[in-house]
């Protein structure tokens, strides 16, 4: 798992600077969530929120069909993406846990984000939508998909 030097994300030019993977996976997962549910490179994905218990960090944002998950990663068995969150942040803080519930706001909505701690697409240095199109449009999605499901 990796862990962003302390300031980071608090900085916006230093925060704007982190490769694509890292950009989404460590701030801006909802952001690429959002992009992703807007495009509909495949039908029948929707979001989910993995919140960690009370005093834990560990929020992360992903969209699935149930069986896929798709995310900074790309594709992979939800489980898997699941297990290895969990295995990340548990080896990391004792007693962690979360519950995953499904998204039911809107993942580029400025306001609907900061109520829950989120920053909105207009809060980071520039637009980040066009960033995540272009990392979404990178991924042969049927391809990608398939070699999931069949890797559970």
């Amino acid at each position: 798992m990796y862990v962003l030097k302390h300031g980071i994300k608090k900085n916006p030019e230093k925060r704007w600077a982190l490769p694509d993977r890292i950009f989404f996976g460590h701030g801006a997962c909802h952001i690429l969530a959002g992009t992703f549910l807007e495009l509909g490179p495949l039908e029948g994905f929707y979001a989910e929120r993995i919140i960690p218990d009370e005093d834990f960090a560990g929020n992360h944002i992903y969209v699935t069909n149930g069986a896929v998950a798709f995310d900074y990663h790309s594709y992979c068995d939800r489980g898997r993406l699941l297990e290895h969150h969990r295995k990340g942040w548990a080896s990391k803080n004792d007693g962690w846990g979360c519950t995953i519930e499904r998204v039911d706001f809107d993942l580029l909505d400025t306001a609907e984000l900061n109520q829950r701690k989120m920053l909105g697409p207009d809060q980071y240095l520039y637009d980040p939508i066009p960033r995540a199109r272009l990392f979404i449009d990178r991924v042969d999605h049927t391809a990608a998909a398939e070699r999931a499901l069949r890797s559970t």
